[in-house]
């Protein structure tokens, strides 16, 4: 058995992150087949039969959400709409093998018999008018729809390899529309037609669908097709466990792009929002792909923290390539300056980078930090900045000015030789420090002060040290 999987969201809005673990989990079962030698294929479908809600702005941005994350699919992108006249020639396999029938009911009818059922406090379930009934007495003018002719007695179990054994009566379950009157089919048939077509074998997609696997499992059985495995993962909740919204991280991956966070840290992230390997927390991609299995997805719904996701995308950023955090740090700076850096502010912002990235949580935060080396001169302090340019510290500048002019340029030198000023002059070297470091940066906080003088070079420095002095 070639082990095949698909992630199939519905293009009425972009890729949340609840969808994007769903594509994650199905592309790292799939992979992990594949590497050993199980097949292992990940497919992607756009089902898009909601002509009135779906877009091709939304179906490009769940494509581009997934290319970020690096969720490579293989063999073409499925459109489900295209598949329509696929899916009633199901219907009407259906209806030659007697397994459905039509149903004449009009709107008015249906809406009566939901109206009779709330009356009686009964569940809302079509009660079988037409399910037996000669369509010769059919009225006419009238645009049937086809129903599936569920089983009435017994029960339908699913074995679910998350949430176990789940079974439902079949009394329960109601005999479906798969085709409107207007021939469309309807979203269970479609997906059952797909999934038998396109070879997959294991359906992995969050328990909000575990209801649809029930009716889905009939549709298959009366077709006399394999049914699939389930896997029906947990949905993702807040931190306060409530049901995940914008302010709990409920937003497109985009976002999360533009917010800052490496697609390695959100690949890890969701991986860990719902599955384990013992204790560890830092998984790389190649030892998510040799470690996933379905047995470790937990039953209960996992919470989104962004303080986890924050500390886990400073992890990623530090061990990133400096080249890497330069490019992506380049884009919101040349945004913010209006004009593109040149090779100079280039090569500058890779020399500082194995310091500036120590400490930021995002390449929001990494951008925000790297905007000193790019300011033009004079450049502005910032509020505490500006306190610490006393009169007395600005004293101390203009001589350390004069001080710093020659000599070796490279941060334990400069070290050396701020040091050697500071005792000169009888003071910490805080007191010489931290005006310097308001001096050349605007802040009063930055990497260590040393680095940054070296990075910024001796001409760039002693301009910015006289600019503050004045």
């Amino acid at each position: 058995m070639t082990v095949t999987v698909r992630f199939a969201p519905s293009p009425t809005g972009f890729l949340h992150i609840g969808g994007a673990r769903t594509a994650l989990f199905n592309w790292l079962f799939a992979r992990h087949h594949q590497l050993h030698g199980e097949g292992g294929v990940f497919r992607l479908r756009i089902e898009d039969t909601d002509r009135a809600r779906s877009t091709p702005q939304a179906v490009a941005a769940i494509v581009d959400g997934l290319e970020w994350l690096s969720l490579d699919w293989d063999g073409e992108i499925v459109h489900q709409f295209a598949r329509a006249p696929r899916h009633a020639e199901a219907a009407r396999q259906l209806l030659a093998t007697g397994q459905a029938y039509y149903c004449y009911c009009s709107p008015a009818e249906l809406a009566a018999m939901r109206e009779k059922a709330r009356v009686e406090k009964r569940s809302v379930r079509y009660d079988g008018t037409w399910r037996d009934r000669d369509p010769a007495t059919a009225p006419s003018g009238v645009a049937p729809a086809i129903r599936l002719k569920a089983p009435q007695q017994g029960a339908t179990t699913i074995h679910d390899l998350v949430q176990g054994e789940v079974t439902v009566a079949n009394a329960e379950l109601d005999d479906l529309i798969i085709l409107r009157g207007d021939g469309t089919p309807t979203y269970n048939l479609s997906v059952v037609v797909d999934d038998h077509d396109m070879g997959i074998t294991h359906v992995i997609r969050g328990d909000d669908h575990l209801n649809n696997a029930f009716r889905q499992t009939q549709i298959y059985r009366a077709l006399g097709w394999p049914v699939p495995e389930f896997a029906h993962v947990p949905l993702i909740h807040g931190a306060d466990g409530a049901k995940l919204s914008k302010r709990h991280g409920a937003l497109a991956v985009d976002a999360y792009r533009d917010m800052g966070y490496l697609p390695e840290a959100m690949r890890n992230y969701l991986l860990r929002l719902g599955w384990s390997h013992g204790d560890a927390e830092i998984i790389s991609t190649d030892a998510a792909i040799r470690w996933f299995g379905l047995d470790a997805v937990g039953r209960a719904p996992s919470r989104f923290d962004f303080a986890k996701l924050d500390n886990l995308n400073g992890h990623y950023i530090r061990e990133a390539e400096d080249a890497r955090l330069a490019e992506l740090v380049a884009e919101p700076l040349e945004a913010e300056l209006g004009h593109p850096l040149d090779e100079a502010q280039r090569d500058r912002l890779r020399q500082a980078m194995p310091e500036l990235k120590l400490r930021p949580k995002t390449i929001v935060e990494l951008a925000a930090n790297a905007r000193f080396l790019m300011a033009q001169r004079p450049i502005s302090q910032d509020a505490r900045a500006a306190k610490l340019l006393t009169p007395e510290a600005r004293r101390l500048l203009r001589a350390l000015g004069a001080a710093l002019d020659g000599g070796d340029w490279r941060a334990p030198a400069l070290e050396d030789r701020v040091r050697a000023f500071a005792g000169e002059e009888g003071v910490q070297l805080g007191a010489v420090a931290q005006p310097l470091r308001a001096a050349l940066t605007g802040s009063a906080a930055s990497p260590g002060i040393f680095f940054v003088m070296e990075v910024l070079g001796r001409e760039e420095t002693l301009g910015r040290i006289a600019d503050a002095a004045l």
